[in-house]
């Protein structure tokens, strides 16, 4: 069931309508009923899997909790009778066992994740291997892939490592753990919700807010803008490119490349603006995913702009445990002790990105042009890093470093370099992305595309205006946005305006939404993940 469906429509629109009839009481168990319904209509064997990673995660955490008041409780009643060291020594053997019960559930539904999303990933390369040695190649399995696993399987070992480290209790109630791990608007590309966070408002009662209402529907009508007028109009040029690289080289690569940088930003940013809305319509608060990442100046900002709560969990629960851990800090004094301090007090960072970047790259796509990619990303912000003493040379000498011409130059630099990143994404194929990538180098000719050829890529001059409007209304109000909420600037305007956006928004979705005859309505970009 799409968020672009009518069928999401007419479901939504029941619970919504049921939401605010029902007793207050029940409104977040109606939540899960209606999550576990929407995710049923992906599969009715999925359900199996997300329930498995739900009691699995439920009882694990109460197993930590557990174990964490017999500590206590062990400790008070013997206070006056054991040493310190004997203390010690319980704290230990107890930290112990909380570490078995916790590498237990992340074993195993990270396990479950890595089966059903990358098998046939080690198979197809052990089958190269048996290739060369003219050995019979292995069977690829039939697993198809959950809805939304690599979201909610996140979104659950971040509850359970947080429970191990005390940020928190376990939740006692396995259904409203269930709606957390399940809530549907977030389910098909997140974002990766914190629990301290999401619970604060999904299990409260909630009376009927027009504001808050209003305001959640205009931004949900402002993610279909974004998915329906751009990103599924300009799919159609971005596909017709890449699947034809033997014909679209060049310049047609600088133009796929740019084309595929729009379609992903309004894809991806329109689901999430879609899922926020839904949310705000509940009265449930869900943390922004994106902060106008193509204004960044540098691949790091930029890394800080885009998909937020996916860079935050890598950081807090791989790059940060990994690089403080005690292997890494004796890989770290090992190093100081061979090459220098300045080397050695490097390792930690460099082995943790380099693992996180690889990670990031993995989990995105069970291919080799994502790790690459991942790898790519990682060796572009450590060498940028490296670099940044230069940096200051050149700004001390040069003060151009606050003049708008600079920072135009860099925001485009970040844009250029990240949308070069992206030909991984593009082709899905690392020989074939690199062969068109040296292509606009050394077969560029401009004057290609005053011959008519971007008519032949699948769009016609309505399409083409359409998206100059779309992309020229989505920087504007980007612009806009820096000084404050766009939705709040409108609500303080006379009504007649008000209501004017709001009718000019929902009829642009209806005439010039990329559906019907010719078009398809594509699931979202990240709902593969």
């Amino acid at each position: 069931m799409l968020f672009t469906s009518y069928g999401f429509i007419f479901f939504l629109c029941v619970v919504i309508g049921l939401y605010y009839i029902i007793p207050k009481q029940f409104q977040w168990k109606l939540l899960l009923v209606s999550s576990f319904v929407f995710y049923y209509f992906s599969g009715w064997s999925n359900l199996i899997y997300i329930s498995v990673t739900i009691v699995s995660t439920y009882f694990v955490g109460l197993k930590l909790d557990s174990l964490d008041r017999q500590q206590n409780l062990y400790l008070k009643e013997n206070k006056e009778v054991l040493s310190r060291e004997d203390k010690k020594a319980y704290k230990e053997k107890i930290k112990a066992r909380r570490w078995r019960w916790l590498l237990l559930c992340l074993f195993f539904n990270l396990g479950i994740l890595a089966v059903i999303k990358y098998t046939n990933f080690v198979i197809a390369n052990i089958n190269s291997i048996f290739t060369l040695f003219k050995l019979n190649e292995l069977s690829f399995v039939n697993l198809l892939l959950p809805m939304g696993i690599s979201f909610y399987t996140f979104q659950t070992m971040g509850y359970i490592i947080d429970v191990y480290r005390g940020k928190y209790g376990a939740e006692k109630n396995i259904g409203k753990l269930a709606l957390f791990v399940s809530f549907f608007p977030q389910l098909i590309q997140g974002p990766i919700s914190r629990y301290d966070d999401l619970s604060l408002s999904l299990y409260k009662e909630h009376n009927f807010d027009p504001k808050g209402f209003s305001f959640g529907f205009q931004r949900v009508l402002w993610g279909y803008f974004k998915k329906l007028v751009i990103a599924d109009r300009i799919v159609i040029a971005v596909l017709e490119i890449t699947k034809n690289p033997e014909t679209y080289d060049g310049i047609f690569v600088l133009v796929g490349m740019v084309f595929y940088a729009i379609q992903l930003y309004a894809d991806f940013t329109g689901g999430i603006d879609i899922t926020i809305g839904i949310a705000q319509m509940l009265g449930i608060k869900v943390k922004e995913n994106f902060n106008r990442p193509y204004f960044s100046k540098s691949i790091v900002e930029y890394w800080r702009r885009w998909h937020i709560t996916m860079g935050t969990w890598f950081k807090d629960y791989i790059f940060y445990p990994l690089s403080v851990c005690k292997p890494m800090l004796n890989i770290s004094k090992s190093s100081r002790k061979r090459f220098g301090e300045q080397i050695g007090k490097r390792v930690p960072v460099y082995l943790s990105t380099i693992t996180v970047w690889f990670t990031t790259g993995i989990w995105h796509g069970s291919s080799w042009n994502f790790i690459v990619w991942g790898l790519l990303n990682g060796f572009v912000i450590l060498v940028s890093q490296e670099f940044e003493p230069l940096y200051a040379k050149f700004h001390q000498k040069f003060n151009v470093r606050n003049t708008f011409g600079f920072r135009l130059f860099q925001v485009i630099r970040t844009f250029l370099l990240m949308s070069s990143l992206r030909i991984l994404d593009c082709y899905r194929d690392v020989g074939i992305s690199f062969r068109m990538f040296g292509s606009m180098f050394t077969k560029l000719n401009i004057n290609e595309l005053f011959t008519g050829s971007l008519l032949k890529l699948g769009l016609d001059i309505s399409d083409y205006v359409v998206l100059l409007i779309g992309v020229i209304i989505l920087i504007s109000l980007s612009l806009v946005q820096r000084s404050g909420s766009v939705r709040e600037k409108i609500s303080g305007k006379p009504v007649i305006i008000r209501y004017t956006v709001f009718v000019l928004l929902f009829f642009s979705i209806i005439i010039f939404g990329a559906y019907g005859i010719g078009f398809d309505s594509n699931q979202f970009i990240y709902n593969q993940f």
